[in-house]
């Protein structure tokens, strides 16, 4: 098993990695999104080949891992991302959630669908600080059928301490 500091290190070359493959932020045509499989879509933007994505850019995370079914989100939340009592928002919990969940349903998905969040429950179980260092947010699917997807999150730091966990329910639909 990795030390802390192991696996810390790892976590950083990773991010560093993935983010020298990252295009500028940008919002990819109707078009780039039809052209292959959920998985195929979400592969071209962490190979530089679409925009990367402009929320990512403005809450400072990005993906580090990716599979049909699963996907990773990384982040560093520091203070641009508190509240007024001390500590990061709710809203970034939220949107690294529904980034993992919604993704982890794209990623499912074949070509020609696309999908839409309906409900995203979250609970947020200890508060993210400056200090908290990289968390993930990991998105698993549990179910994606003909029109409805279904997946669950959870955000970690490196020593596996619980921030938060989600699930999602997503509108999968055919794109027009």
């Amino acid at each position: 098993m990795a030390s802390r500091e192991e696996t810390l290190a790892a976590w950083r070359q990773q991010e560093q990695q993935v983010r020298a493959r990252l295009a500028p932020a940008g919002v990819s045509s109707l078009d780039q999104l039809k052209a292959g499989s959920g998985m195929e879509f979400l592969q071209r933007i962490w190979d530089g080949l679409l925009p990367s994505v402009p929320i990512g850019e403005t809450l400072d995370f990005i993906p580090v891992e990716g599979e049909p079914g699963r996907i990773v989100f990384q982040g560093t939340p520091d203070r641009r991302h508190y509240n007024p009592l001390g500590s990061v928002h709710g809203g970034y919990f939220c949107t690294l959630l529904d980034s993992a969940v919604g993704c982890a349903v794209h990623s499912m998905l074949p070509q020609g669908m696309g999908y839409t969040t309906l409900e995203l429950k979250v609970n947020l179980v200890r508060a993210l600080t400056d200090k908290s260092g990289p968390v993930r947010a990991e998105g698993r699917v549990i179910q994606v059928g003909k029109q409805v997807g279904i997946a669950e999150g959870r955000i970690v730091d490196v020593d596996g301490r619980l921030y938060a966990h989600a699930t999602t329910t997503c509108l999968v639909f055919a794109l027009p």
